[in-house]
């Protein structure tokens, strides 16, 4: 699902509706947090968009999004 472009890895993840989105968007905030690694997303109704890079490293792909990204899909895998 996860498609790296643009020095980011990029996927969109849809939902029933809204709450579901924001929901999963809630979790994923508590991961980052632990991770200490904070996407770059976008939400709209029941899609969330994610373009994740580390800016520490100068906005290039790392191994700190490749785990943000396992863990989000984690997370998602609870809501199929």
């Amino acid at each position: 699902m996860w498609k790296e472009s643009d020095n980011k890895l990029k996927a969109t993840f849809k939902f029933k509706n809204f709450t579901q989105a924001f929901s999963f968007m809630t979790e994923v905030a508590f991961a980052a947090e632990k991770m200490q690694h904070h996407p770059d997303w976008h939400n709209v109704y029941n899609t969330v968009d994610f373009a994740l890079s580390t800016h520490d490293a100068g906005d290039v792909v790392t191994d700190k999004d490749r785990e943000l990204a396992k863990a989000i899909d984690e997370i998602f895998a609870r809501y199929e």
